[in-house]
Formats: C-alpha cells, structure tokens, sequence
C-alpha cells in the first residue's frame, strides 16, 4: 500500500505552533508520508526564523517557498499573495500530494488553497469557522469555500462551516492543535523550565521575572493598519507607567507591521524602558511554559483567545482584531485607551484562573493524522443548498 502523501504548508511562526502535533502525528502514522513546505514570513529573520525551530525540532523539509514582498502594506501584502500562488504551483506540481494542508487565515495561506484548488488537489483547512471582524475573516471563510475537508477548532466554528454549505460529512470538530502543546505544558511546568533571555537573547532590560510578570503580544490591525503605530503606542504608554516586569514579543508581518515596529523602537529610545525586554521569537513549547507562568498576556493575538482559555491565563485583549471570537472567562476586552488597558490589567492580575476547553482537550493532532488517512480523495463539492 502506497502511503498517502500530506503537504502541509507553514506561512508564519504561529501557523507553525498551530499545527505541529499535526506535523508530527503525520510523521508517526504509518499510512501517511509528510511533505512539509516552508514559506513566507516562516523563513525571514526578520520575524524570527520558525524554520530554523522546525528544522531543530527534527522535521524534514521538502520545499522552501520565498515570495514575502516588502512594504508591510496593503499591496504588498496582496502581490506577497500572488507570488505565493506562482511559486506554490511550481512546488505542488513537483511534489504531486494527495492531499494540501493549509492553516488558519492569513493572507499567505489564501495562495496555499488557490494554488491546490486549481490543480485538482483536495484541500483540508484547519481552523475554518471562527469569525474575526477583519480581512482574516474574509480570507477564513474564502478557504472554506475552497477547502474539500474542514477540521474547526469549537463546536460554534463547525456550525459555521456547516452554514456556509459545506458537507457535513467532511466538517470535523477536532478542537485546535495548539492545544495539544497546551496540555503538554499544563502537565509538565511547576516552574518556568528555562532562562528566557540567556536561551533567545533579545533587546532590553533582564527584569527579575520570579515575583511574576508580563507578557505583551500585538500586532497590527489589517483593515486598521494606518493606525498602527498609535495602537502599540497606548499598550507601551500603559506597560510603562505599570511599570511591571514584561516581556514583549515582536509584530506579525501583516500590513501595519512597519508601524507598530517603529512605534516600538521610538518608544523605547525615549523611555528606555526600564522593566521591559523584547524577543523576536521562542520555541512555541518555550512560548507556553512562559505564558503559563505569567500573571497576565496582553495585546491581540488568537494565543490569548485559545491557549490561554485552556492553560487559565489572565488576558487583555486589545482592540478589535479578535472580534465575535469563542472565548473563555479568562479574557477582558480594552480599547486603545491607555486607562482603559491599565485598568483591565490590574483587574485581570488580581483575577483568579479561569480555565475553559472551548477549544478542545489536547488530542487534535492525532484526530486529523486520523482523518488524513480515512477520508476518501475528492476536490469537488456536494451541493448542500
């Protein structure tokens, strides 16, 4: 029997966290064969290298895919698509899958689904569904329309997919991936593991992180972007009157990105400040064991709205990027008020943990391996309306 081969293409550093127990249950399965492609922002150093974290973690790459166009702009962001398209052509021609895994909703993966669509490839789409408010919204539910195979992350996402006329048949609910990774940390860190800034280094003040700290994670805003550079200046306005040991985590490559870095940089040339240092990337393990341990995440990554809900994690979620999403009791939304985030700080800090398994039980990476293997080959739609 021939092994069934499963591309699976990594975009971003988070879309690699997402799905690597997906990765690695592929790669123990027996009937299956992973063709593992890296690309876009995934291979720049400027937004921390994820390949190099793949390649350590022991993964065999079998394509690289270079097609990030610079700008950090709404045109770019679009010809980063387009390129994305040509190249990832060339790659699954090559590679001949029998089935093309793309992740969440970011612009680069809109050129995965184009590129397998149009070359007759069934396509299975993780964490379709969830609606945001932005241009991830957009992009999540045109890949649902492109998708053959859907494995959501929340029973709400699944009826979703299911409205929008997909077969039922083919929507699985297997919770998210990255909850896997969560229930690892969860049962495996009394304490945090490691020195965070002897392992990755850094910029910044070394704050003394043993009566707690901080986390910060924000990035731009698409349909927002002209404004990004104001949104990071009201969470870095606020941490630093706080005055509380944080670690902050450098911004996606979305449009907007240009803006919240040189915001970051500005700020910190004038206020140097004293508490607060600054990380490009983590070994998605190392992100969570750190995350864990902290007494609050503050900004707008879907970290805050997934992980966090499973592990309890006190979040403030800033702004509108992770709009109408599931979510746990554990997060607070604030608006881009320098008051309005210090006080939702402070009340999430003298929280207690709330924990939720909205996004599933830890088990998704072996369910989709699963699914990967039984379900029949086909990339044309059953009419459901």
């Amino acid at each position: 029997m021939n092994k069934r081969k499963i591309a699976v293409v990594i975009t971003a550093r988070p879309s690699y966290s997402r799905v690597k127990t997906v990765l690695s249950a592929i790669q123990l399965h027996p009937n299956l064969e992973l063709q593992l492609i890296v690309a876009a922002s995934a291979l720049l150093d400027r937004y921390g290298s994820a390949v190099n974290y793949i390649v350590k973690d022991g993964f065999e790459i079998a394509a690289k895919v270079f097609n990030v166009l610079e700008g950090e702009n709404l045109t770019a962001a679009a010809k980063t698509t387009g390129i994305g398209i040509l190249e990832l052509s060339t790659v699954f021609d090559n590679l001949k899958p029998d089935v093309v895994v793309t992740v969440a909703d970011r612009f680069e993966t809109m050129a995965t689904a184009i590129a397998a669509s149009y070359m007759n490839i069934p396509l299975a789409h993780i964490q379709g569904g969830e609606v945001t408010g932005n241009i991830d919204e957009k992009v999540r539910h045109a890949i649902t329309k492109l998708a053959d195979y859907h494995f959501v992350a929340s029973e709400s996402a699944k009826e979703r997919v299911v409205k929008l006329g997909e077969n039922p048949e083919f929507v699985f609910n297997t919770g998210c991936p990255s909850i896997d990774l969560a229930k690892e940390v969860k049962e495996n860190s009394d304490s945090l593991p490691f020195n965070p800034y002897e392992k990755y280094g850094g910029v910044g003040a070394t704050p003394d992180l043993s009566n707690g700290y901080l986390v910060v994670m924000q990035h731009p805003v698409t349909n927002e972007y002209q404004d990004s550079r104001k949104h990071i200046e009201a969470t870095l306005e606020a941490v630093y009157q706080l005055n509380r040991p944080t670690l902050w985590f450098w911004p996606n490559v979305d449009a907007g990105a240009d803006g919240t870095s040189t915001g970051i940089r500005a700020f910190r040339e004038q206020h140097q400040l004293p508490n607060v240092h600054f990380f490009k990337n983590m070994e998605g393990k190392d992100f969570l064991h750190l995350l864990h341990h902290a007494d609050c995440l503050i900004g707008n990554s879907s970290v805050g709205i997934r992980e966090s809900a499973y592990l309890g994690v006190p979040v403030v979620n800033i702004g509108t990027r992770q709009n109408r999403r599931d979510r746990g009791s554990n997060v607070v939304d604030a608006t881009y008020d320098v008051q309005a985030i210090k006080n939702a700080i402070e009340e999430r800090i003298s929280s207690s943990k709330q924990i939720s398994n909205v996004y599933g039980g830890g088990d998704a990476g072996k369910q989709i391996a699963e699914l990967l293997e039984q379900l029949p080959l086909q990339f044309h739609k059953t009419i459901m309306y």
